[in-house]
């Protein structure tokens, strides 16, 4: 963009540079003013001048107001004529540069030099690593974006969108109120302002309804909105100006976010009272780019302050009211990089912001990190049409509908920065992996089976070496599924499940149970054939110790499994004799199964209950059938622990 990428270009923190001997070009640029520092470089180096330092500038004069032609071609004489003096950060510049323009295979050469060079400093590196997500990986994700170009946007700079009140309130430098024939020096447009604008039904288009904000509007920035979940407050960046402009000791003007509270008028329109900075602004960082978290009870936003890891990070804070907020709290490395990462959007259910500090297609791309119990995954990176090899960023999103807008500088747009609607369509999966349900080991082999809601095969897989199964095709969104699994030597297991409604993978994870166990009201049980006994005694019959070597081999191969050993009878002869006769089979069970090597430890209990849990209604008196009282006379081995 000819970074109004929005005002927080400010935010990007500069190399040290050396001064060149232009000292008009180095103050034009030490007030970011590029487009002129620029033209007065472009005159020295026409002069004979081609020091590091001016070709330094000069690059990014023109990459930092995102003329990447330029940038590349004076970042690539920059590197010839200095090959081992140039930083790293240089490397990585070019290779950005050289994206911007899609001259992708000398880019991942050079993004490969800065990996080489860096590595052991720079996070950049590993994320540019080829041992991770590679360039291909990101211009094959599958489109899952449509978008089309809002009526609203100009030839200047159109970004920054917020939902307010069914409406959409952007940025613009059209009609920048009063001051109008003022211009900012970065890129030579007039400021910024806010207007708001009119959703079409289909929310594929915004037409221009009124102007947004004039209680906060002052001649200089207001940008970068957000709003409390009543929409009672907002949240604004601004230039450090509250009446006056302030600079740091550097002599550079930093944004500072303020808030401000709704009044309603008589007429029913609504004014902004209240306006305050935020405790946490410093004239000497900036901060900016806020987004609510929809409970309203957490702010993001973005600051180059003390504790940033990379050029610009995404920072929290807890909103405890009365302007109260917490101390800042770096979002860490798993989302910001050396790099920057800007435009925070968080929903209930995922992070989106833009970075260049990950593997993209060039500028900043749109990533989008998920949420899983409060924790947020490894950012991704939503791919093209949403990205491009120019700067993607200001992606806002209603979760439940798929629809929302993003931002682009992208050659195909009206202007600057352009304002895009998009629908999001929804690509879902599910994987997940296979498991034994007793010893937690991978199962690998098993035929996975997907059905629809109604019981229709949908698709076939066959769990992988780690037990590891995907169903990346045929699956929709917000959809009902049942997952089947079944292997030999295991009973089968089915989950049901249903997809989320936002692109992304559906987990499913299927424990198997040795075919021997079975679950019964919730307590597993070995399952074994009928332990025949004769007549009045406990000796283990040859037919007996068939079975209970199923139990010594299940326990030898679970090596963790405690059990107990319960045995019954049915209601016929004395009650008495029958609690006897049980605790002495229950006994000589555990005696067996000792003797077959299995610890003593390893076996709970053994006792004989008699007649005194019978499972049917054959009580003493009560007239059965063999078969009914055969019911009742049974062994159970109870799985205690594993």
């Amino acid at each position: 963009m000819k970074r109004t990428i929005t005002i927080l270009a400010l935010l990007v923190v500069q190399l040290i540079y050396s001064q060149t001997k232009n000292k008009t070009a180095d103050a034009l640029f030490d007030k970011m003013y590029y487009v002129e520092a620029s033209k007065s470089y472009e005159l020295s180096i026409s002069n004979g001048d081609t020091s590091k330092e001016i070709m330094q500038r000069l690059g990014d004069a023109y990459y930092f107001n995102t003329k990447m032609t330029s940038a590349s071609k004076w970042y690539g004489k920059l590197i010839a004529e200095y090959p081992n003096e140039v930083s790293a950060e240089y490397l990585f510049r070019y290779a950005q540069s050289l994206q911007g323009i899609q001259n992708y295979e000398l880019a991942k050469k050079w993004m490969k030099a800065f990996a080489e060079k860096q590595k052991s400093t720079d996070a950049r590196a590993k994320n540019f690593s080829l041992k991770n997500v590679t360039l291909e990986d990101i211009e094959n994700i599958k489109p899952s974006f449509l978008l089309e170009n809002l009526e609203i946007n100009s030839a200047y700079s159109d970004f920054g969108p917020m939902y307010y009140k069914g409406d959409l309130v952007y940025s613009t430098t059209v009609d920048s109120s009063y001051w109008k024939t003022n211009k900012y020096g970065w890129n030579d447009q007039p400021y910024l302002n806010m207007q708001l604008g009119k959703i079409s039904e289909t929310q594929s288009n915004v037409t221009f309804k009124e102007r947004f904000g004039k209680d906060i509007t002052t001649k200089y920035h207001e940008a970068c909105i957000a709003f409390s979940p009543d929409e009672k407050t907002i949240y604004f960046t601004r230039n450090n100006y509250n009446g006056k402009l302030k600079r740091d000791s550097k002599g550079i003007n930093n944004l500072k976010i303020f808030s401000a509270t709704a009044t309603e008028n008589s007429n029913g329109t609504v004014s902004w009272k209240d306006i305050k900075e935020l405790p946490f602004n410093s004239d000497n960082y900036s901060v900016g780019h806020p987004s609510v978290s929809k409970d309203g009870k957490k702010l993001y936003f973005v600051s180059d302050m003390p504790g940033t890891i990379g050029s610009t990070d995404i920072f929290v804070v807890d909103i405890l009211g009365n302007n109260q907020f917490s101390t800042p709290k770096n979002l860490g490395e798993k989302i910001n990089t050396t790099g920057r990462e800007m435009f925070p959007y968080i929903t209930d259910q995922a992070l989106y912001f833009s970075s260049d500090g990950f593997l993209g297609l060039g500028g900043l791309d749109v990533f989008e990190s998920r949420i899983n119990d409060g924790i947020f995954d490894i950012p991704a990176n939503l791919g093209a049409p949403l990205n491009s090899n120019r700067d993607d960023f200001g992606y806002i999103v209603n979760e439940a509908t798929n629809k929302g807008f993003v931002c682009s500088n992208r050659k195909t747009g009206k202007g600057d920065d352009d304002i895009y609607a998009f629908e999001r369509s929804c690509n879902q999966a599910i994987s997940g992996y296979v498991f034994d349900a007793i010893s937690n080991n991978r199962i690998s082999g098993a035929m996975v089976t997907l059905k629809n809601a109604n019981g229709i095969k949908v698709a076939e897989t066959v769990s992988q070496l780690d037990g590891k199964y995907d169903f990346n095709n045929n699956v929709n969104c917000n959809t009902a599924y049942t997952v089947e699994v079944s292997k030999e030597n295991y009973n089968s297991n089915t989950k049901a499940i249903v997809t989320a409604n936002s692109s992304g993978k559906t987990e499913a994870l299927i424990g198997l149970d040795p075919a021997l166990i079975a679950r019964e009201n919730g307590v597993l049980k070995i399952k074994i054939g009928i332990i025949f006994f004769d007549l009045d005694k406990s000796d283990i019959r040859y037919d007996a110790a068939i079975e209970l070597n199923k139990v010594v081999l299940l326990m030898h191969q679970y090596n963790n499994v405690v059990i107990k050993i319960e045995s019954h009878t049915d209601s016929r002869a004395n009650d008495q004799y029958n609690l006897e006769l049980s605790d002495r089979r229950a006994k000589a069970t555990r005696d067996y199964l000792i003797s077959q090597g299995v610890a003593a430890e390893r076996i709970e209990s053994a006792i004989g209950y008699g007649e005194t849990q019978l499972i049917n209604n054959c009580s003493n008196g009560v007239p059965c059938t063999y078969t009914q009282h055969q019911m009742n006379r049974r062994s159970e081995f109870i799985i205690t622990k594993m």
